[in-house]
């Protein structure tokens, strides 16, 4: 039983210093110094920001719904006639 739970809390402690050295790695603090040809543009409007990254989801998934619903009910139908 002590070994099972041994190896259980060395496989946790790997996969946190894993995770841990990862989020390190890839901080922000390496994207102070630019690469050449990097030449970002003017940034986005807080309006932009929100329809970018959450009306334009809700539409997307709106529609996606709204035509799985469609087809959906037109095998219902089919299926009613026959």
């Amino acid at each position: 039983m002590d070994k099972k739970l041994n190896k259980k809390a060395v496989r946790a402690g790997v996969i946190t210093a894993g995770t841990t050295l990862m989020l390190l790695m890839s901080s922000p603090a390496f994207a102070v110094t630019r690469d050449d040809g990097d030449d970002p543009g003017s940034g986005l409007s807080v309006v932009q920001t929100l329809g970018l990254f959450v009306l334009a989801p809700i539409v997307l998934f709106a529609i996606i719904a709204g035509v799985v619903m469609a087809t959906d009910k037109t095998r219902k139908q089919q299926q009613e006639r026959a």
